[in-house]
């Protein structure tokens, strides 16, 4: 049975992803930096719902080293790695300084955040491509957002580091291609998660997306989750080195 290994799943989209998966058999690793009695009940209930097996590990994306050591405890778990899906954001205090407006903004958030987009994102990839390699090949995915394509007020900081995961995600495609691993991005358009919800201008956003989209509408966690495993499918196993967009028209200002 193959493995899904993804960080940050106990709620928004990371969740929507993992149970995806879940449904179509496939166990589930999955990462929480704080939600530890979540992630015990998500554990339980995918595992007994879909027959499948799923398990939860504490991570901390500040600090991505130690995703070797959280790879280690996968593999006393798990007897192989498929997919890896670096997912998992930082908010509150991590991203003060980094969250805000140009003239506001710190080193020390705008590190914070590209520490957990990016370098969380190089260091779980390499842990994931070594055990890929073993297997015969695997799927890399990085979630980024439309914040580096679309002016969006406060998201300077998180748009910069999207723009610059989505170019190691191209490295790691023309690196990782020999060894049968393909890389991916799914850069989503605003998404109506808790995450979101913690942005001060939520209530602005979500007006302006709904005044803005076609479809007149948020997306949701599951429009992303349908991408991801479509990606990590043998439908598209000639697909790498891309970012996909998932944003509802909102990117293109299809509204009149």
């Amino acid at each position: 049975m193959k493995t899904l290994v993804i960080s940050g799943a106990t709620r928004g989209i990371g969740k929507a992803i993992a149970e995806r998966f879940a449904k179509e058999g496939i166990n589930v690793a999955f990462t929480y930096n704080s939600n530890e009695e979540v992630a015990k009940i998500l554990e339980k209930e995918w595992s007994k719902k879909y027959n499948i097996k799923a398990k939860a590990y504490k991570l901390n994306i500040l600090e991505p080293q130690t995703y070797k050591d959280l790879f280690k405890q996968i593999d006393e778990d798990f007897d192989r790695v498929d997919f890896f899906i670096s997912n998992a954001i930082i908010s509150g205090r991590a991203v003060v300084g980094g969250f805000g407006p140009f003239m506001r903004l710190k080193p020390k958030g705008i590190c914070n955040i590209f520490t957990a987009t990016v370098n969380a994102f190089v260091v779980g990839a390499q842990e994931s491509a070594k055990r890929m390699q073993k297997t015969g090949g695997g799927v890399i995915l990085s979630l980024s957002s439309t914040g580096n394509l679309v002016y969006t007020p406060n998201y300077a900081g998180h748009g910069v580091s999207k723009a610059a995961v989505e170019t190691m995600v191209k490295y790691a495609a023309c690196e990782l291609g020999k060894f049968n691993i393909r890389v991916n991005a799914i850069s989503g358009g605003p998404i109506d998660t808790d995450a979101l919800r913690a942005f001060p201008n939520y209530e602005q956003i979500k007006a302006e997306v709904e005044k803005i989209s076609p479809l007149n509408r948020m997306g949701y966690p599951e429009d992303l989750a349908g991408m991801a495993y479509f990606l990590c499918s043998e439908e598209a196993s000639w697909i790498t080195g891309q970012t996909f967009i998932i944003d509802g028209g909102t990117t293109f200002g299809c509204k009149e």
